[in-house]
């Protein structure tokens, strides 16, 4: 028998929940959900997956994880437009931390970085040269 997922979350364990809180709600559209000390929950209306922050520390984490924060990961957002999202965030100022390029297979990228180091890569897919 399948799992029935009815949604997706990631979870982050940062520094400062808040930075992210308001790095995610300014450059991404999410809006916040329910928050308490050390925690925010964010989601978006569309297809997004859902964002829990906590903090470095907080309790409610299994010992061997209270001290781990999100590093070496990368949040993929699929979009369409990626160039208009690239200005739109450069001209918010947005830490775009890799600028837009493209691979020989087909697929558009940029990255930005959030203040506790989270990276978040938008990626568009095209159809590769010669295909």
């Amino acid at each position: 028998m399948l799992i029935d997922i009815t949604a997706s979350t990631l979870s982050l364990t940062v520094d400062d929940v808040a930075a992210s809180g308001d790095f995610f709600t300014a450059y991404f559209g999410y809006r916040q959900v329910m928050a308490a000390d050390g925690f925010v929950s964010l989601a978006r209306e569309d297809a997004a997956v859902d964002l829990v922050l906590l903090r470095r520390g907080i309790p409610v984490l299994p010992p061997e994880q209270r001290d781990q924060r999100a590093a070496g990961l990368i949040v993929a957002f699929t979009v369409t437009a990626i160039a208009e999202h690239e200005e739109r965030l450069r001209q918010a100022g947005a830490p775009i931390t890799m600028p837009l390029r493209e691979e020989p297979w087909g697929e558009r990228l940029f990255q930005v970085t959030d203040p506790n180091g989270v990276v978040v890569q938008l990626v568009e897919w095209t159809a590769p040269a010669g295909a």
